[in-house]
């Protein structure tokens, strides 16, 4: 029984681990930081393999456990006293097309993590309002204000952006 446990586990996370890895970094902004994010998310997954595989969606489960520990993390004292968004250094201009986007991560870099985990949940993974109140483990209004408010802090830092390109 527990070898096909395991082998069901790592065909799963064999299977996700790209798509997952992304939605890492879309919440933490940090290709290391969204390996130990995905690490420390699948370990706890491990434990709980047999809830997840039973579940109706398991990558619902499974993106619900990647955000808490994100939430988690940004939660420590650790995460309080070492800032991984430090101010990039100046850097010569990006090509074309490139330069809006890196506004936008450095922006999203500066939004709380629960707003910024709302916005990738809801706008880069596709997720309906009830998908991301599952996600989150919210209610839809508390999605909506934080949509709400995570935009508006948007357009605030960066007045400029329009659709993808300055």
């Amino acid at each position: 029984m527990r070898a096909d446990r395991e082998r069901a586990f790592t065909e799963y996370a064999q299977g996700r681990a790209l798509e997952l890895r992304r939605t890492a970094y879309r919440l933490c902004g940090s290709w290391d930081e969204a390996h130990d994010l995905l690490q420390t998310a699948l370990v706890r997954l491990y434990r709980h393999w047999e809830r997840v595989a039973a579940a109706d969606s398991p990558d619902a489960y499974v993106r619900r456990v990647l955000v808490n520990v994100y939430l988690q993390q940004r939660q420590s004292w650790w995460s309080r006293v070492v800032r991984a968004y430090a101010e990039p250094p100046e850097q010569p201009a990006p090509p074309d097309g490139v330069d809006g986007r890196l506004d936008l991560m450095a922006a999203l870099a500066r939004l709380a993590p629960g707003q910024r985990a709302v916005l990738v949940l809801r706008y880069w993974e596709g997720l309906d309002v009830a998908e991301t109140a599952s996600a989150l483990g919210c209610s839809t209004g508390t999605v909506k204000s934080q949509s709400a408010y995570a935009i508006a802090a948007l357009r605030r830092l960066m007045p400029d952006y329009v659709g993808g390109s300055k």
